[in-house]
């Protein structure tokens, strides 16, 4: 709860000043304003949100936790990728509903239109990237590549955020939305990826070799 609760607070009141106008949105168009800048740059790293390219990479990093947690004989080793799959499933099953019901028009950047908020280019980088991250994180013995990986990751949320903005793509509180939107979701793939890793480390057999050894004790 307590990890779920400031980014579930904090989407609350974006998308509550989204649906009344409030003053956020003043706010938020101020500062689209000032910083879109469309050019091939931003359009590249938006691009890096899209389906296409963000999903593949999740679903190697899927495999490869699979393998090796198979391979390893943890307990519940295909929890962690389940858990990243289902987070990656529920981003279109949030995100379209949402982007129906608050019916927020895009920049002037781009064709009128409606259904910009929150962005879903926003919610599948940070999930994909995210999940990925968390998911290879406990195969990891280097702290240099751990922390390597990691900086790589919040790269290329942050860079498709600043893609999307700058292009015009979507407002700024669109993007801050869905990285609270990708919190909430990572945080069911952090949880399991956690234990599994902890046990990794700790070389405790799968269950069937616990049961056994307590029997032969």
């Amino acid at each position: 709860m307590l990890l779920l609760g400031p980014p579930v607070l904090l989407f609350a009141l974006i998308t509550w000043q989204v649906v009344a106008d409030g003053p956020l949105v003043g706010a938020d168009e101020r500062l689209s304003r000032a910083l879109v800048h469309p050019d091939r740059a931003s359009e590249l790293l938006a691009d890096l949100g899209n389906v296409e390219v963000a999903v593949p990479v999740l679903v190697i990093a899927l495999a490869y936790a699979a393998l090796r947690g198979r391979a390893t004989g943890v307990d519940r080793w295909w929890l962690p990728p389940a858990a990243g799959a289902a987070a990656m499933v529920l981003v279109p099953a949030v995100v379209a509903p949402l982007k129906e019901w608050t019916d927020r028009p895009g920049t002037p950047a781009v064709p009128p239109a409606v259904g910009y908020y929150p962005s879903g280019h926003t919610a599948t980088a940070v999930v994909a990237y995210g999940a990925a991250t968390l998911l290879l994180l406990p195969l990891l013995r280097s702290p240099a590549v751990r922390r390597g990986l990691i900086v790589l990751c919040g790269v290329l949320v942050l860079g498709v955020s600043y893609g999307l903005v700058r292009r015009g793509y979507h407002w700024p509180l669109d993007v801050a939305a869905s990285w609270c939107l990708g919190a909430v979701l990572l945080t069911g793939v952090w949880l399991p990826a956690r234990r599994v890793g902890r046990r990794r480390s700790a070389g405790v057999p799968d269950g069937s070799g616990t049961a056994t050894g307590g029997a032969n004790g």
